[in-house]
């Protein structure tokens, strides 16, 4: 049997592939099908790049840029609340997510990102909940759910629940640093 015993140091948050200075959750991009606004709004919250026109090319899409199905749209909205929340607009960002879900409420993804916006705003057991409905409704990439779970469990004390969680997000997604980097602050010693 193990015990985990400390956590040295703050948990650091990232955002995408992205580290931050300030702290920063991982977020998921939601795919977008066919081409225009709405795929460069997705390949910009997934991969990164110029933020600002990211936003302006989701914006595009929603305002009829592009026809878009429900997914699509509801897709296009988390898309730009990924974006919003890398420039730290959360409210923008909470916003999005919401009407993200309000056309499509099966997007993991929307639940997944609402509950880090959560997080970022200090709002931790809310955003623990919002992160368990969207791990319910199985997100692409459960490993930033679990990940951003883990902040939010050691943000609230509970640090033995946020080793394994961020344990089960490096489990997931073996070659992403962020949840090895909170991992290597844990000390777990033979109880």
């Amino acid at each position: 049997m193990f015990r985990i015993v400390t956590a040295a140091g703050a948990a650091a948050l990232v955002i995408g592939s992205v580290a931050a200075l300030a702290p920063r959750q991982a977020q998921a991009a939601v795919s977008v099908f066919g081409s225009g606004f709405a795929e460069q709004c997705y390949h910009i919250a997934k991969d990164g790049g110029d933020i600002h026109g990211g936003i302006q090319d989701c914006t595009q899409a929603l305002n009829g840029g592009d026809m878009l199905s429900d997914r699509d749209t509801a897709g296009t909205y988390v898309n730009r609340g990924v974006l919003y929340m890398v420039i730290g607009n959360y409210a923008q960002a909470e916003a999005d997510f919401r009407k993200g879900l309000s056309i499509d409420a099966a997007l993991g993804e929307a639940f997944v990102n609402l509950g880090a916006v959560e997080i970022a705003q200090h709002q931790y057991a809310r955003g623990i909940a919002d992160i368990d409905h969207g791990l319910a409704l199985g997100p692409e990439e459960p490993e930033k759910a679990y990940y951003n779970r883990g902040l939010a469990d050691e943000f609230l004390g509970d640090v033995k629940t946020a080793y394994f969680d961020y344990s089960k997000s490096a489990e997931l997604k073996p070659n992403w640093q962020p949840p090895r980097t909170e991992l290597a602050r844990f000390s777990v010693r033979p109880s």
